[in-house]
């Protein structure tokens, strides 16, 4: 009998010691997203943990290079997600979004510049299936990384 709670014990804090380092935002998962922000291409990543909330991490690729944002979001598999993004340049916004599997999605939101769209988790391919891209314009890659080019 001894040994049996014993074992439940060492059980029960083995249990408890995986779900600290879950909270700790040990089980996290880092994707690439693609961002089509007010006529403008952004690129970077967004993290999610385990508990639902997440950060982005983006900066412009063709108008203004150092212009980057930061936003948090909150994901669920039932509701999808929603959060807001906020510039360095003073710019800010809210979106919501669609999750395709535990690790992609799409989404769309409102910007004081104009709207969002973006895909996470996705390759370029894949991705211009969700970005509401500027009139006239394509993504293509170069190469070496994604751009915004004249059709």
């Amino acid at each position: 009998m001894y040994k049996t709670w014993i074992t439940v014990l060492a059980a029960s804090i083995g249990v408890a010691g995986w779900t600290n380092l879950a909270v700790a935002g040990l089980f996290s998962a880092k994707r690439p997203v693609i961002v089509i922000l007010a006529d403008d291409l952004f690129l970077g990543d967004a993290e999610g943990h385990f508990n639902g909330a997440g950060t982005l991490d983006i900066q412009s690729r063709r108008m203004n290079p150092a212009v980057s944002c930061v936003g948090q979001f909150t994901s669920s598999v039932a509701r999808g997600g929603s959060g807001q993004v906020q510039c360095n340049d003073g710019a800010s916004g809210s979106f919501h979004f669609e999750r395709l599997s535990v690790f992609s999605g799409y989404g769309v939101g409102t910007f004081s510049r104009g709207s969002i769209s973006f895909a996470y988790g996705l390759n370029a391919e894949e991705a211009a299936l969700y970005l509401k891209l500027p009139e006239g314009k394509k993504l293509t890659h170069n190469g070496s990384e994604l751009e915004l080019v004249d059709l």
